[in-house]
């Protein structure tokens, strides 16, 4: 009840303080560093939500949200391209970025998708470490979103990608599991089952 009354407050407080129920924007934040290795603030969502009912269990990849070995996620795409892959490594858990949300354009927090109110509640809000294990491909980010640029939000993630669009198209550093035995890297399954191996920067979809 304790998560619940929390999370009311906070969605009570966004509408009113920074306009998120009429279509306003979030603060902006200076984008992280784009490093392997991330300290991050978490949220979490399902999507049994109020203001995720009309989408079901859709992502805005048009994929069903994932909750398997390789869970869901939604970040600014601006940040975290679509296809972006990372391992929490406080929990473990891998996931891709293959969402995005109002509240998040701007800002460098990661909204975890749970199957449940109950995992959600139980998420609450974290600062986590995350292992980036592939980039996703800016250029299908671009592709997703500039349809969709009559939102504000979409249209603030379509402007910081823009600007900073050479950065983005570069390699970003990342991290795979190394095997202690042979000590050769593991490679890492993509959103659509294609394995990526070492320095393969291509899109994960």
């Amino acid at each position: 009840m304790f998560f619940q009354a929390s999370r009311a407050l906070l969605l009570l407080s966004c509408a009113l303080l920074v306009g998120c129920a009429s279509g306003g924007l979030p603060k902006y934040e200076r984008p992280l560093a784009r490093k392997s290795v991330q300290r991050v603030r978490t949220t979490a969502y399902t999507h049994s939500e109020a203001d995720h009912l009309r989408y079901g269990r859709r992502t805005a990849l048009g994929t069903t949200l994932k909750s398997g070995s390789l869970k869901s996620a939604a970040a600014d795409w601006s940040r975290w391209p679509a296809g972006t892959m990372f391992r929490i490594r406080e929990t473990g858990e891998t996931y891709v970025v293959d969402d995005y949300g109002r509240a998040l354009a701007g800002t460098n927090t990661i909204d975890l998708y749970k199957t449940s109110h109950r995992g959600m509640n139980a998420w609450g809000v974290r600062h986590v470490t995350i292992e980036n294990l592939h980039w996703g491909d800016v250029d299908r980010s671009l592709a997703i979103l500039r349809p969709r640029s009559k939102y504000k939000h979409v249209r603030r993630m379509i402007d910081q990608i823009e600007d900073r669009y050479a950065a983005l198209k570069r390699p970003g550093p990342t991290i795979y599991a190394v095997s202690t035995e042979t000590a050769v890297p593991h490679p890492v399954a993509s959103t659509d089952g294609v394995r990526l191996t070492p320095f393969s920067m291509s899109s994960a979809r």
